[in-house]
Parts: structure tokens; sequence; C-alpha cells
């Protein structure tokens, strides 16, 4: 990943990469390779503006290896921790990722390349459909609008070719839809897109992995919707112009894509505060593991919200859909919310005393750059040199650094020959 890193920013610094006139410093180059390797989609300069069309090839090439390499890799990761556990864990585990164990890395890698293609070649058809004979752009431009978007749609980057991302289509439930399908099923994860696929017609058979990332999802998916409607109903900079069907229309769309998509199809910057902190708590969350998106993971947070009931009501082991949790996947889950915690609150700290910055539009910032969204209140482009490289490695961090993290847990499980005496502490 660094080195492709390395060479996207060399790629955008070249002189071809931007428009006439218009030379890239260092640090915007950087950032924006970060962005898009990262699938994130936070920007300091206007894409379509400022970019050429040979930037825009190299941000999408970035975006693709971004989304598909990473998604292969947690995939791929989580086949290595199934072979370096034990026999019977390793049979747990590859019953429950669905990825078969040993013998199973090509086809694992097969099928998320086939699931790829599938998926971007089907929204990028229907979005060059509707740009060509609604929008009356040229074949070759309503082709390339539609590659592009749907290649950054699945892979939950947020990157789009228009200044303002998807406002001019913020009626348009032919061009939100398609992509609103494609951002969730990329952040879905591919094990629980391939066992859906398998297990369709017998849901009662699909794993706690699968149960808690789609249960999960539609719970986000719903409450964002509601609480983004409720708060914008009334906003005239956002929502309360609107007709009944196009306020339901972007509520959808913005807790669809608040989950770590980074587009948006209304004013983000208009929002109410109390809308922005709905949104950093989707962003923190964001989707499902092995997929697309960033963020906590679903399955992380459920995690967490059972072993705390387990807790509150005495019982002896975590069980979650009659299955009882590993105390490994405790600590674990553990670990990565408050690593994750940590950072977001040593950078919005930082940011602030860099920058002078409202902390509520900092917290915005941070948030989206560690959970790889790309939204933004509009503050992107005026942080300062050192802010932005702290962005920089958020973005990064908040792609690789979960993956690592949580893999390492997992392999650390090394025999202990002896036991330390215990001692309780007071709590609460």
């Amino acid at each position: 990943m660094l080195a492709v890193l390395i060479f996207g920013t060399i790629g955008l610094s070249l002189p071809f990469a931007s428009h006439p006139g218009n030379h890239p410093r260092f640090i915007d180059a950087l950032f924006t390779a970060t962005s898009a390797l990262s699938v994130t989609g936070l920007i300091t300069k206007d894409t379509p503006v400022f970019w050429s069309p040979v930037g825009h090839v190299i941000i999408l090439s970035l975006i693709q290896i971004g989304g598909f390499g990473v998604m292969a890799i947690a995939t791929l990761l989580s086949l290595a921790t199934a072979r370096r556990l034990g026999l019977s864990t390793r049979i747990n585990a590859a019953n429950e990722t669905k990825n078969g164990g040993v013998g199973q890395t090509k086809s694992a890698v097969r099928g998320i390349f086939y699931t790829t293609l599938v998926m971007e070649s089907t929204v990028a058809v229907a979005l060059t459909l509707r740009f060509y004979f609604h929008y009356h752009m040229s074949v070759g431009t309503a082709v390339w609008h539609g590659i592009f978007h749907s290649v950054s749609a699945f892979n939950n980057a947020g990157f789009s070719l228009y200044t303002d991302s998807l406002m001019p289509f913020n009626k348009d439930p032919w061009i939100l839809l398609p992509l609103s399908t494609s951002i969730v099923v990329g952040g879905l994860g591919f094990p629980v897109v391939m066992e859906v696929l398998k297990r369709y017609r017998m849901p009662h058979f699909l794993t706690m992995h699968t149960k808690l990332v789609l249960s999960g999802t539609a719970f986000l998916l719903l409450a964002g919707f509601v609480f983004v409607l409720a708060l914008e109903w009334s906003n005239p900079n956002t929502l309360g112009p609107m007709a009944l069907h196009n306020k339901i229309l972007n509520s959808f769309f913005q807790s669809v894509t608040s989950r770590t998509a980074g587009f948006n199809a209304i004013d983000t910057t208009a929002m109410n505060p109390a809308t922005w902190l709905v949104t950093d708590i989707l962003m923190f969350i964001g989707a499902g593991p092995a997929g697309t998106a960033g963020g906590l993971k679903v399955t992380t947070l459920l995690i967490i919200v059972f072993m705390v009931r387990s807790e509150l009501r005495n019982d002896r082991a975590v069980v979650i859909f009659n299955k009882r949790l590993s105390r490994s996947t405790h600590r674990q889950a553990i670990t990565v919310a408050s690593m994750m915690v940590i950072l977001i609150i040593a950078a919005t700290m930082a940011l602030t005393i860099l920058d002078k910055l409202p902390l509520e539009q900092v917290l915005f910032e941070v948030t989206s750059a560690i959970s790889t969204t790309g939204l933004s209140t509009g503050i992107t482009s005026v942080l300062s040199i050192p802010s932005k490289y702290i962005i920089v490695v958020l973005m990064f961090v908040g792609r690789v650094g979960p993956i690592t993290l949580g893999t390492s847990l997992a392999l650390r499980r090394k025999p202990v020959l002896y036991t330390l005496p215990k001692e309780r502490p007071i709590i609460g």
C-alpha cells in the first residue's frame, strides 16, 4: 500500500496530471493520493477543476487498488488467521468467515474480483444510460462519468467529477439509488455477500458474522434516515424546500453515504450541528469488515453492545444468535474501539490547537478521515499544512490500521505456562 501511495503521489505531481496553470504542491498530491488509495474522498483541490483527465485516471486507479486490494488483503488475512490458530479454532474461523480455510485463497480472490466487476459494471451501465438519455451528455462523457462514479461508489470512495458532488442530482432517484445500492453492497464485505448469495434461501443457516453485519446495517440505515429526515426537515438550506418524496430520497441517501461513502446530495456545510453529530456517529461505526468501507465496523460495535448487555444481566458468557462469543474476541473489540477513540481525541485536540477552528467541525473532519468517509463541513482546504499531514496519517491508518491490528491480535495467541494472582480494583 505504501509503495502504491508513493507512485500515486508522484503521478499526481507530474505537470500533465493537473490542468494548465495548476501546480500542485507536494502536500496536495500526497493528500489526494492518500484520500483516493484509502477510499476516503476528502480533497484539498477541486477534483474536476484542478486535476486533468490524466489526474482523474490516476485517482480512479488508486481508488480501485485501494478498494479491491484492501478487501482482498482483509479476506486473505482471515485465511492466514485461520491457518495460524489451532485446529478447532481454524474450523470455527473458516465456518464463520465462509472463506473455507486452507486452499481457498485463489477462489476467494477470484470471488472478490467477480463481485467487484459485476457491481461496478452494472451500476456504470445504469448511470451511463441516465447521463446520456436524460442529461444529454455525449457518449464519451456519459461513459466516463458512469464508470468513475460507479467505481467510486462501490469502493466507498466519495470522489466525484462535480464540484458540488452529487447535489446536481439530488432529485434524481435513477442516479442516487443505483449508487446507494453499490455503496451498501461494497460496505457489507465480501464474506457476507458470498454467503448471502449461497444461502439466501436458508437465512437460519447464516453465520453470526453475516447476521451481525446484515442486522446492524439495516438498523443503522433506518436510524440514519430517520434522524436526518427529522433534523433537516425544515432546514431551508438542505431538505426544507424539497417535496416530500425528495426529502425521503435525500435522507436515505445521506444515511447511506454517511457510513464511509462520502458523497453528498445535500449541502453538508449547511446542515444543523445535531445532524453533524449524528453523521459523526455513523461515520465512526462504518460498515462491515473485509469490505470497501472503513470505520470501527458494525460487528465491533455490536459485539461491544452484547458484551454490555451480558454484563448487566450477569450472564456467564456473551451469547449472540444462540452462539457463545469467544473471550478473545471481547478483548479484540475493546482494543480496536479504544485505539480509534484515542486517535480521534488526539487528532481533534491537535487540529483545534493548530487551526483554531470550531470543535464540531474539527471533530467531523477527523472522524471522516479516520473512518475513510470523505464528508466535510468545508474546512479541508483551509487546514494548515501540519493539520493536513495529520489528516493524511489518519486516512492511511483508518484504512489499513484496523485490519492490521485485528489480525495481529488474533495471531498473538501463545500458550501461557503460568497464571498470575488475581486482584480486582474498584470499578465505577
